[in-house]
Order: structure tokens, then C-alpha cells, then sequence
């Protein structure tokens, strides 16, 4: 499946502000399950763009603006080919929760096997986790199960939390957006020893579909799986990810990939818009390389 994706954050200040750092995480991976035919990025006021990848190699953005200014924007356009193959279907994977206690495996997912402000595994997040799972000891299956659990009883609601919510919260809560359900199933997994991280991205919803967090930035889920890898789950609409997604970034929590991210000089009053748009892009067009300019 061949998406265009356009995302455009635009911040406006009470009064103009100076020395404003920051750093986007917009760009699509180009890997074997999606291919990144373009992306660029503008931003206004121009200024010199730079980057790198980070800890979990996820493309950086750096860009910085010294002079004044009341607005800021940060445009991206990407165009994807995805995968409409899910990774694995329902039954299609066989790893035991005793395949991923091997030194091999802790080793490639400490990270994601740890609690965060974000995430909790502590003795409740488990005793829930436990209770939902049973006796069933094949990963896959588990993975499932809690991906089922947090759909069904947690309401998608708009608004109702914001970016430094945690999971311990959604949980008072019984509420949230795809980042909270995202958490929420982090923590489950990670208690009973099934390493999980956050994913960044977008999800394309089709003119006759109805998922839930489309035309935005989304987040789901992947689960380790000894040997195959990680293979993706969303809470939010208890879906197996397929084409419909295009994958940014991967971390342990929200806080490891935010699409833009920054500091400033000046006034703390202001207004930020987002506008997320992922369509089917013209399989005739041609692509052009890809890039990043201001």
C-alpha cells in the first residue's frame, strides 16, 4: 500500500520568543516492511537543518532559531510503500514465555523489559497481568490476550489525557488515547517478563473504515518474539498491524520518540495545532529521493 502522510505542527506565541531548540522525530523507517520513497521537511521560520539517530536509531531532526519569532511550524511530507501482510497471523507463532529467558535475548531487550515513570510493572500491574493471561504460556498468544483486555475495558477519549499521563493514571482513569492504551499494554506485558516497546506512527483508516486514532500520530506495540523479532499489536483498535501503519520510531515510552520536541526563551503562553493527514498516494506519481530541507 502506497500512503502519502502530511504532518504539520504549528506552534503560536502570545509574544515573540527567542532561542528555541528542538528536535523532530518525523521521518518514516525504511526497512523490509515499509519503504520510504520521499520525505521532507520544512520549517518556518528557515533555518539550517541537522541530524543523527538516536539510542534506539530513530531518525533526529536538530534545528534551532536564535531570532525572535510568534510562530513556529514544522512540516512534514512522506510518501510509504507498507507490508498489507500482518507479520503473523492469530496462530501463527509458537514462543514460550521459557524462550525468552535465554542471555541472548535479555541482553538484546533489558530496555524494554523495565518500568518507567510512564510504564508500571510493579506486584499490581502483575496480578492484573496474570489474571488475564491464565495458564497460557505461549507469548503470541499472551500478547493477544492482553491486547484484547486493555481494548475492552478502557474507553478511546479524546482529550481526556495529555502526553505526561501515566499509566498508573489510565488506569484510575479507565480512559484515554492510543499513547495511554499503548502504555497501558506495555506495563501488562513487561510484568510477566514479555519484553514490549512503544511505536510511533500513523495509521491509515480507508474511506469505508472506522479505526480509532487515524489522521493523527498514533502509537501501538511490538512484542519480542524468540526467534522471530518483534512483531506489532494495537490496543487501541485490536488489530494486528498490517500496511495500514507507517512506523517512525520505536522506544520505551512515549517519551523516547515525540514527533517534535523543543525548548524556548520567552513567554510560557501559547497555542500549538496539529493537523495529521495519511492518504493513498498516486501509484503513477514519481517519487522523488529522499531528503530533508528547510
Amino acid at each position: 500500500m502506497k500512503l502519502k502522510v502530511f504532518h504539520r505542527t504549528l506552534f503560536s506565541y502570545a509574544k515573540p520568543v527567542t532561542d528555541s531548540f528542538n528536535e523532530a522525530r518525523l521521518q518514516p523507517l525504511d526497512n523490509a516492511a515499509q519503504q520510504r520513497h520521499s520525505f521532507i521537511l520544512k520549517v518556518l521560520p528557515p533555518t539550517r537543518l541537522k541530524h543523527y539517530l538516536d539510542f534506539h536509531l530513530n531518525c533526529v531532526h536538530l534545528f534551532e532559531l536564535s531570532s525572535p519569532h510568534a510562530e513556529l511550524s514544522v512540516e512534514a511530507t512522506s510518501i510509504v510503500t507498507t507490508n498489507n501482510t500482518p507479520a503473523l497471523t492469530a496462530g501463527a507463532a509458537s514462543c514460550q514465555l521459557a524462550d525468552l529467558a535465554s542471555p541472548a535475548v535479555l541482553n538484546q531487550c533489558y530496555d524494554f523489559l523495565q518500568g518507567s515513570p510512564y510504564v508500571d510493572i510493579g506486584p499490581g500491574t502483575w496480578r492484573m497481568a496474570v489474571d488475564i493471561v491464565e495458564n497460557e504460556t505461549d507469548v503470541w498468544q499472551i500478547a493477544q490476550r492482553v491486547m484484547r483486555h486493555v481494548n475492552r475495558e478502557f474507553r478511546y477519549e479524546p482529550n481526556s489525557t495529555h502526553v505526561h499521563t501515566t499509566m498508573l493514571e489510565v488506569l484510575q482513569l479507565r480512559s484515554g488515547v492510543c499513547q495511554d492504551f499503548a502504555h497501558v499494554m506495555l506495563g501488562l506485558c513487561r510484568a510477566l517478563k514479555i519484553p514490549a516497546r512503544y511505536v510511533s506512527g500513523y495509521l491509515y483508516n480507508g474511506p469505508a473504515e472506522r479505526l480509532k486514532g487515524a489522521q493523527a500520530s498514533h502509537a501501538w506495540v511490538e512484542v519480542y518474539l524468540n526467534p522471530l523479532g518483534w512483531v506489532g499489536l494495537d490496543p487501541t483498535n485490536n488489530r494486528i498491524v498490517d500496511g495500514h501503519y507507517v512506523k517512525i520510531g520505536v522506544g520505551r515510552s512515549y517519551n523516547d520518540v515525540p514527533p517534535v520536541r523543543g525548548t524556548y526563551r520567552g513567554t510560557q503562553e501559547r497555542k500549538m495545532a496539529v493537523d495529521v493527514l495519511v492518504s493513498l498516494s498516486d501509484a503513477g506519481a514519481t517519487m522523488p529521493t529522499a531528503s530533508a530541507t528547510a
